[in-house]
């Protein structure tokens, strides 16, 4: 298959695009390099610097025959979305419709979308969450998100199929220590410079909140699944949950090193739990994770320990 990857230089994107380039597909990249970065593509696989949003990209594409879109570009920031919604809307919202109505134009068979899952539920009244949970999108990145799974069912409706992975806390090898979504990589820079880190808690819950970490690996084997199978949602996660306090012990042990860390109070919007319910993507996509925690943590700190030396 031909497959346009959006965002395909970053952490995520560029992990898919190297399992796409693995089982022989012809992969192009397109990414404004605001956070992505070349050197995370496989050598040869053309790169397009241009935003999600310029108007032109349907026509200047046109001929290159794209079959499938795998949407990965997007404003990821939660706190940032709350301080500019109008520039999340921009990118989250405006850009994935440019990039639908670009791939209904090129006839492409299939566009891939990626959601949440997270953050469009909200706090859950279930956990682990499934996909018919009530949407509460508590920002306005969530809502961007829930937004275009909306705009996905129409494009569906005109005969684009159509597939939104939700995915939960991502890690692995290329993460950018910013941003909530990153706190292993966050964790993990807090060790290579001896910076205690600070454990956001709920006074309720004294180990801090509850997440599901899953591997970017396993996300990247979900987009390959998605290539041929499934329409509409999937989580994609572990269905387990660690909390704040519980990961942060196990980066330690994955870097053979102890370090102390303070408390600080919630943030405003952070969930108490996330958990993702994952057994429509076993059964539909045929996709389960493949890394537990403690191997994924291990492989991640080696990375990050040859990177901060380079």
């Amino acid at each position: 298959m031909k497959i346009l990857v959006t965002g395909g230089a970053g952490f995520i994107g560029s992990h898919v695009v190297e399992a796409y380039v693995s089982q022989g597909h012809q992969v192009v990249v397109l990414d404004n390099l605001s956070s992505g970065r070349r050197e995370n593509l496989p050598a040869g696989v053309p790169l397009i610097k241009a935003d999600v949003r310029d108007k032109s990209l349907a026509k200047d594409l046109a001929g290159e025959g794209f079959q499938v879109v795998n949407h990965h570009a997007a404003q990821i920031s939660v706190p940032a979305s709350v301080a500019d919604p109008r520039h999340d809307a921009e990118v989250n919202v405006v850009g994935l419709v440019n990039l639908l109505q670009a791939a209904l134009d090129w006839g492409a068979s299939r566009f891939i979308f990626i959601a949440s899952g997270g953050a469009m539920y909200g706090e859950p009244l279930t956990v682990p969450v499934p996909e018919d949970h009530p949407m509460h999108p508590g920002s306005p990145y969530a809502v961007s998100k829930l937004c275009g799974e909306a705009y996905l069912a129409y494009y569906a409706s005109r005969g684009l199929n159509t597939v939104s992975l939700r995915y939960a806390n991502v890690y692995g090898p290329r993460q950018i220590p910013q941003g909530e979504a990153g706190v292993v990589s966050l964790f993990m820079l807090a060790l290579l410079e001896g910076q205690p880190p600070v454990i956001f808690r709920y006074p309720e819950q004294p180990q801090g909140m509850l997440r599901d970490y899953v591997h970017v690996k396993d996300c990247a084997a979900a987009n390959l699944l998605a290539l041929s199978a499934g329409q509409g949602a999937y989580n994609i996660g572990t269905g387990l949950g660690t909390t704040t306090l519980e990961l942060w012990r196990a980066i330690q042990e994955a870097a053979g090193q102890e370090m102390e860390h303070r408390f600080g109070p919630a943030r405003p919007g952070d969930l108490r739990q996330s958990v993702l319910d994952i057994k429509k993507a076993q059964a539909e996509l045929g996709w389960r994770p493949g890394y537990g925690l403690a191997q994924g943590l291990a492989q991640t700190w080696a990375w990050a320990a040859s990177a901060s030396q380079d």
